[in-house]
């Protein structure tokens, strides 16, 4: 049995389905089965078409997926890929985790795996605020969380232990890429042990 993967992305203008899309592909190579996923854009379709880089993205994801109820119990772990807005999560992102009330009365968002990624425009842009916020959210389903911590030598170039965050705007050079794939692959391991499959998964 592999373990299975939700990567879970908002992104208005890019950058954090670019991310979602690297951390998919590096959780796939440890043999997990992954979905990429999208979150559904809620703002009107007049502001999203108000804005020519807004538009062009929602045009160029709109075959991914939504994720789904679905897809949050079918999963051993989830990976959310989402920008700061004022040092939080979007309220696209929100509205979807404030859905899933009735799973998490059922417990099924108990004892899974949960990572988050982030972006800002600024280097200091509220993304550790963003990250520790969402990761307060995931406490409440009783999940468990998988910071990648300082689990890799390009963390310390990076400066993020509780999740990758990128600056908008900057290449995602070898080393972005790296921890990027480092923080996917750990949770990707840390699922499997927590849902019991790390050995046929290792098989």
């Amino acid at each position: 049995m592999m373990t299975k993967l939700a990567v879970i992305f908002y992104s208005t203008y890019g950058t954090n389905h670019e991310m979602a899309e690297i951390a998919a592909e590096a959780a796939r190579g440890t043999g997990a089965e992954v979905r990429l996923l999208r979150v559904a854009e809620t703002a009107p379709q007049a502001v999203v078409d108000g804005q020519e880089a807004w538009k062009a993205q929602a045009e160029k994801t709109r075959d991914i997926p939504e994720v789904s109820h679905a897809d949050m119990e079918w999963a051993d772990g989830y990976l959310f890929v989402a920008p700061t807005r004022y040092g939080s999560a979007p309220s696209q992102l929100r509205a979807f985790i404030d859905t899933l009330g009735g799973l998490w009365s059922d417990g099924k968002l108990a004892n899974k795996a949960v990572s988050a990624m982030t972006s800002a425009s600024t280097a200091h842009g509220g993304q550790e605020a963003t990250i520790l916020g969402l990761y307060t959210s995931f406490m409440h389903w009783g999940a468990v969380v998988v910071a990648p911590g300082y689990t890799d030598p390009a963390i310390f170039q990076t400066g993020n232990p509780y999740g990758y965050s990128h600056t908008a705007g900057t290449p995602f050079d070898e080393t972005a890429r790296g921890v990027i794939g480092h923080q996917a692959q750990r949770l990707v391991e840390m699922a499997g042990k927590v849902a019991g499959k790390e050995l046929a998964t290792a098989a």
